[in-house]
């Protein structure tokens, strides 16, 4: 059978996904036109896609291998659980990582040669766990109170497809947001404590009712450009130095990344937002997404990155001299720059897979300045 809502076309096979999860809950949804949906050429199975691969069958089929427990059951679930804990942002919590453990080594004179490397690469291994673990519990615990908002717009994460249940879904925030809390406190300072705290309940009130900063979008887009603009390279930064025994000071290159970091943590999130406006409108979630318009929304946010290379830009310019690497500062920042322009040129407004693409991009825009850091 074929169901249409708000211009978005879903084929599906009586009985099978759809009709329990992602298209039951198209049916309890006001009708809307959509106004990024017009992108229907390619498969109905890829319409509702926003970050990922909508494929039902593929999703079914690992439904049942979960539920049999056959042999290809635990890949399953594996595979479920690596896509509950959104691979995207995974991979700019490791770049931030290993970028800021890289800037700190170097700025410290004589602390590559004198590393005691038998203490710190298992201290690092540890941090990073933390870290990671930390992410998966604001991405998980997210999915968990959106998990119908999710079956409209992202209908291939786990919770939402109904590959991880909800309740091992909060089995796994739990001990997400135990263990990383129970490791920082255990093995870092106190100060490193108290800020990956802050984090770790930012990112719990930013989908746990009452509060659900989500909800505002200045509340939304302050939380994230926190936690992942100035909290997590800040606080990796600050690790480093105290392992290897050096104070901590404000460098130029770091107050650098902590202020370019955070605008572009807040261009994400409010960017993250483009491809869900039908699902955010249903549910009365407020982005400036839904409150401009995607057109607008895609202009200012690229308008904000442009601004933030063309800071970072004159930043390297007006340093005193030999404050950075003149070529990686200022070249490779009007490299991304460009860039920037050339992807908002191919974005196309009113169609969904352009939007993802757009999006995409931003993030990879995201990763490659991590790259940068460890060179300017």
């Amino acid at each position: 059978t074929t169901t249409t809502h708000g211009g978005l076309r879903l084929s599906h096979q009586r009985g099978r996904l759809s009709s329990t999860t992602t298209v039951s809950a198209l049916h309890t949804l006001p009708s809307r036109p959509s106004p990024i949906a017009r992108s229907s050429t390619k498969s109905s199975s890829l319409s509702m896609a926003v970050e990922g691969d909508f494929d039902p069958d593929a999703i079914q089929n690992s439904i049942d291998a979960i539920q049999s427990g056959s042999k290809g059951s635990l890949k399953a679930r594996l595979r479920a659980l690596y896509k509950f804990t959104r691979p995207h942002t995974i991979r700019g919590t490791v770049l931030a990582s290993i970028a800021g453990t890289t800037r700190a080594l170097v700025d410290t004179p004589g602390a590559l040669a004198n590393a005691n490397w038998g203490y710190m690469l298992p201290r690092a291994v540890i941090g990073m766990v933390a870290l990671l673990l930390g992410n998966a519990f604001i991405v998980g615990i997210n999915q968990i109170f959106d998990a119908d908002i999710d079956k409209l717009n992202k209908p291939f994460l786990p919770v939402a497809s109904g590959e991880m249940s909800g309740k091992a879904a909060w089995v796994a925030v739990g001990l997400s947001g135990v263990i990383g809390p129970a490791i920082v406190y255990n093995f870092f300072p106190l100060l490193l404590f108290k800020l990956y705290m802050l984090g770790w309940t930012l990112g719990a009130i930013y989908s746990v009712p009452p509060i659900r900063t989500k909800r505002n979008a200045l509340a939304a887009g302050l939380t994230i450009a926190t936690v992942r603009g100035f909290l997590l390279n800040f606080g990796v930064y600050y690790a480093v130095k105290d392992a290897i025994g050096a104070p901590f000071r404000w460098s130029p290159k770091v107050s650098f990344i902590a202020r370019f970091m955070t605008a572009f943590a807040t261009v994400i999130a409010v960017t993250k937002d483009l491809p869900d406006v039908e699902g955010d409108r249903a549910y009365n979630i407020s982005t400036f997404a839904t409150r401009v318009g995607v057109p607008k929304i895609a202009k200012g946010a690229s308008a904000v990155l442009l601004l933030n290379y063309v800071h970072a830009i004159l930043t390297g310019v007006l340093a005193k001299e030999a404050t950075f690497n003149m070529i990686p500062m200022v070249g490779g920042h009007v490299a991304l720059a460009t860039m920037l322009l050339v992807r908002f040129r191919e974005l196309v407004p009113e169609d969904l897979k352009s939007i993802k693409t757009y999006y995409k991009h931003i993030w990879d825009l995201f990763y490659l300045e991590y790259v940068l850091y460890t060179l300017i």
